[in-house]
């Protein structure tokens, strides 16, 4: 009856649904609903409960209300590429097994949403790609996600010192504003981080010595940021890199010769610098020239 009860509630805070996607969100039968998906409760495998709802690319537009945290046995809810907006509900925290939220590609506003930091079986975060601003808490980086997706909102921050200890193996930051650089705790990533996407920020600085370490990384995009000084020689430990974008920064000095020879490298792009040559030979990368900036190869 409280899954019932919640998504009655849901219903009424929607102002559109065009699809008529809800038109089934009738009775007591909440797993025929279309988008809801249930299965045996962990606490009794014999009662059936809503397990995760999906009603991504519905188009639905409207808010959630607080009767969502009914849903206590919820282990993922997608509902990216929709129109929802407002904030998330504070009784997110009592969605104890709640695994992945995907609010992605809507119009939440607001600070950012501090729930998230209180549900303890979170693993997958995305609200990219909505109207949240502001800082975004330190905390954020001690979660022990799987994947964090931030970006394409308004948020203004720094990296903190304890950027490093997310055990993410995805993490995408970019189209935000963030101050300052990367803190040399990205080397405590190494064992998990595959891909990391900090591009059109406002980066400054150096990159830190400590990149070396990420010998599983296999993209590296920390391009259209204020990047500066000589690439580090550590680069050559990132034996997984296959993608590596560097382009539109202010980085300078020579190109080693050893990001040439990393194994798995496809995509070197690091043209808009200050390099200057001799240039590293690439067979498998075409190297083009502009006035002023190098542009890359």
């Amino acid at each position: 009856m409280q899954a019932h009860a919640a998504l009655e509630a849901w219903t009424h805070c929607m102002t559109s649904d065009p699809n008529k996607i809800t038109s089934t969100w009738s009775g007591p039968n909440v797993c025929n609903y279309t988008g809801i998906y249930c299965a045996p409760a962990p606490d009794d495998s014999t009662i059936f409960t809503v397990a995760g709802i999906d009603l991504k690319n519905a188009n639905i537009s409207g808010s959630l209300p607080e009767d969502l945290g009914l849903l206590t046995d919820l282990d993922f809810f997608h509902i990216n590429s929709n129109r929802f907006t407002g904030p998330l509900p504070e009784n997110f925290t009592k969605l104890a097994y709640l695994y992945e939220l995907d609010i992605s590609f809507n119009q939440f506003s607001g600070p950012f949403p501090q729930v998230v930091l209180a549900i303890p079986s979170l693993r997958y975060l995305d609200i990219r790609f909505n109207n949240f601003a502001g800082d975004v808490p330190s905390s954020l980086f001690d979660l022990k996600l799987d994947a964090l997706f931030i970006n394409n909102n308004k948020f203004q921050f720094s990296l903190p010192q304890n950027f490093g200890n997310s055990p993410v193996s995805v993490m995408i930051l970019s189209n935000n504003d963030i101050k300052g650089s990367i803190p040399s705790s990205v080397a405590k990533m190494k064992d998990t981080l595959n891909e990391i996407i900090i591009s059109n920020t406002g980066l400054t600085g150096p990159l830190p010595q400590e990149i070396g370490y990420l010998d599983k990384v296999t993209v590296f995009d920390v391009s259209f940021n204020r990047l500066e000084g000589e690439l580090p020689g550590t680069m050559q430990g990132m034996k997984s890199l296959e993608q590596l974008v560097l382009k539109h920064n202010n980085f300078s000095g020579v190109v080693p010769t050893s990001i040439c020879m990393l194994p798995k490298l496809k995509h070197f792009d690091c043209s808009n610098n200050y390099f200057h040559g001799p240039f590293p030979k690439c067979p498998f990368i075409k190297r083009k020239h502009n006035p002023g900036k190098f542009m890359g190869f």
